[in-house]
Parts: structure tokens; C-alpha cells; sequence
């Protein structure tokens, strides 16, 4: 677990790293420390988007799934099986 963290801070330097080249900024170090931990504070806010909209796809996607089945049952002719396609024999020469 310790070494997960180790890893997931390693990645998060590196990555607020580039963050700072790709800006082109040239900062003395308080003002660097400063980009870095602001930096930071809007990736937490994005990670917690990102969640928070994981989160209601998946409660969307059984309702959305429920929905097309209706809809596309209903376009089905009465009395015809739906059937999956099978594989096709293979032939060994």
C-alpha cells in the first residue's frame, strides 16, 4: 500500500512537472511551489468530476438499456425469435 502511494505521488510530480514546462512559465521557487500546489487543487476537483459523472452514468445505464429494449421490442416482427449468429463451420484442407 505504501509503495502504491509512493507510486501515485511519483506520477502526480511528474505529471504537475509537465504541466509547468508545457506552460512555458520561468518561476523562482516559492512561485513554483505555489503553481504546483494550485495545480493540484484543480486536478482533485476534475478527478471528483470525473467520479461524480462515472458515477451517474452507471446509474443511467440500466434505465437507458431498459428503454432501447422496449423501443426495439416493439419494432420486432410478432412471432420471430431473435436469433444470435452462429459461427460459421470451419473448413480444415
Amino acid at each position: 500500500m505504501r509503495q502504491r502511494e509512493a507510486i501515485r505521488r511519483e506520477r502526480i510530480k511528474r505529471e504537475t512537472e509537465a504541466a509547468l514546462r508545457d506552460s512555458g512559465l520561468l518561476l523562482d521557487q516559492e512561485r513554483r511551489n505555489l503553481f504546483e500546489s494550485r495545480y493540484m487543487q484543480e486536478r482533485r476537483k476534475m478527478e471528483q468530476l470525473r467520479q461524480q459523472i462515472e458515477a451517474e452514468r452507471q446509474q443511467q445505464l440500466p434505465t437507458l438499456i431498459q428503454e432501447l429494449k422496449k423501443e426495439f421490442q416493439s419494432q420486432q416482427p410478432k412471432g420471430s425469435a431473435v436469433e444470435k449468429p452462429t459461427a460459421s463451420p470451419r473448413k480444415d484442407r
